[in-house]
């Protein structure tokens, strides 16, 4: 059963595309696309309080964007991974096992979380790779490379919540993947800041994709930055 209507509490469960539906209740579900769209999300904002995504990384970066663009960064978020190797789960310490995370995402207390946002109108649920490219990456005033890399992944950094520096930074994480086969040393840095950028060489491409979906568009620079609110995901 599906409603477009949040229930008494303000709780809607979102079940993306082949999202099975057990162990989910039989009310306040509403079934959307994989990739939830605009038509149906912004229905439910009106009313919801808490929306519970079960489904991809990419699924629950989408509803973030239209929380973002709706400016209601006040609606608490929960996430139900479809997938047990999810990065975002794996970012922000979230359980895989459905019942379990279906139980926190439901009665959980919500939390501001860094929401980091790229130059093409995204937002980074889990993380964001460039394959290995040749050219300059910048994470604030640090130089993270000069030259070739095997890859780079940007990441929120889920220890700078509710505007806090925390240990690790400004709420963004940034990591240099290794350098190309020719060297043999292994040299994977992460530099914490508040805004990352790479600039790839003329003449050369690089691969991109952000929480699992792979950006089709030749890739020549990329920026990301951390965002004036965060939002609130419901997380131990």
């Amino acid at each position: 059963m599906s409603t477009r209507r949040a229930p008494a509490d303000g709780t809607v469960v979102l079940t993306c595309g082949d999202t099975s539906p057990d162990p989910f209740p039989t009310t306040g579900v509403v079934r959307c696309a994989a990739i939830p769209t605009r038509a149906e999300v912004d229905p439910l904002l009106d009313a919801a309080t808490r929306l519970v995504v079960a489904g991809s990384d990419a699924a629950l970066a989408a509803v973030v964007v239209r929380l973002l663009r709706r400016e209601r960064l006040d609606v608490a978020v929960g996430f139900v991974p479809a997938d047990p190797s999810s990065e975002a789960a794996a970012v922000w310490g979230l359980p895989t096992d459905p019942a379990e995370a279906l139980d926190l995402a439901r009665r959980g207390d919500p939390t501001p979380a860094p929401l980091i946002r790229d130059d093409r109108g995204g937002v980074v649920a889990g993380v964001h790779r460039v394959g290995a490219f040749s050219g300059v990456s910048y994470c604030d005033e640090h130089e993270l490379v000069r030259g070739e890399a095997a890859g780079l992944a940007v990441r929120p950094d889920p220890s700078s919540g509710d505007r806090e520096l925390g240990p690790g930074g400004g709420g963004l994480a940034a990591t240099v993947i290794g350098r190309p086969r020719r060297f043999r040393r292994r040299d994977d840095r992460v530099t914490f800041g508040r805004a990352a950028t790479v600039g790839i060489r003329p003449g050369t491409t690089a691969t991109a994709s952000r929480d699992g979906i792979e950006d089709t568009r030749p890739l020549e620079r990329r920026s990301w930055y951390r965002h004036t609110e965060d939002w609130l995901l419901v997380r131990p």
